[in-house]
Order: structure tokens, then sequence, then C-alpha cells
């Protein structure tokens, strides 16, 4: 299975971020978000917690032990997102074009 980079960045970034770390060596502490907020903004938040409560309405299978207590598509997918548990990805992107693609567990600390 080959390797997935944990970040794309354009050109641009990508040059100035090979002089440090490469893709895979870059790791949770050493990730610097460089395009927007350091932390997941509430639109980001609706957005995922909207796109996996979907995923969990239509079959898919969660990625944590679901409580008892617990029955709503949208309440799992708050639980797996605050548990950092989700393999999402969010990309930002610049009017120029320039984008970041930053792990979710990065935002969510």
């Amino acid at each position: 299975m080959p390797s997935v980079p944990r970040t794309r960045v354009s050109t641009q970034q990508k040059i100035r971020r090979k002089k440090q770390k490469t893709l895979e060596q870059e790791t949770r502490e050493t990730f610097v978000v460089t395009i927007g907020p350091p932390k997941l903004t509430r639109f980001e938040r609706a957005r995922i917690i909207g796109a996996r409560s979907l995923q969990l309405a239509l079959g898919a299978p969660p990625f944590i032990k679901v409580p008892a207590n617990i029955h709503s598509p949208i309440d799992i997918a708050v639980d797996e997102l605050d548990q950092k548990i989700l393999p999402i990805n969010i990309r930002r992107t610049l009017p120029d074009g320039q984008y970041e693609d930053i792990p979710l567990d990065v935002l969510t600390t």
C-alpha cells in the first residue's frame, strides 16, 4: 500500500516546507498551520459533523464504540470529532490558488 502524505501544499509552500522536513516526517507537534487560524473554525466543524453524520445515517460503521444512550448519527459524529478519531484533512485555500491540507488532529487541540 503506498504511503499517503499527511499534508499537501501548493508549490511555493512545498519548497519552503521541504527545507524543514519531508511531509512524511512531519508530526502533529511539528506541523505549523500557515493558512487561516490554528484551530478548527465553527464552519469547518459544522461541515465535518454534517458529512460524517450523513455517512453514519447511510450505514457507515462508527469509529468509536457507541454508548447505549446515543442513537443519533449527529451525536456519534460529534463524539468521533471530540475524540480526534476521524481521518480527515481540511483544505484551506487562498484567493490566489495556494492551498494547504491540514490533518484534523492538528486543528482539534
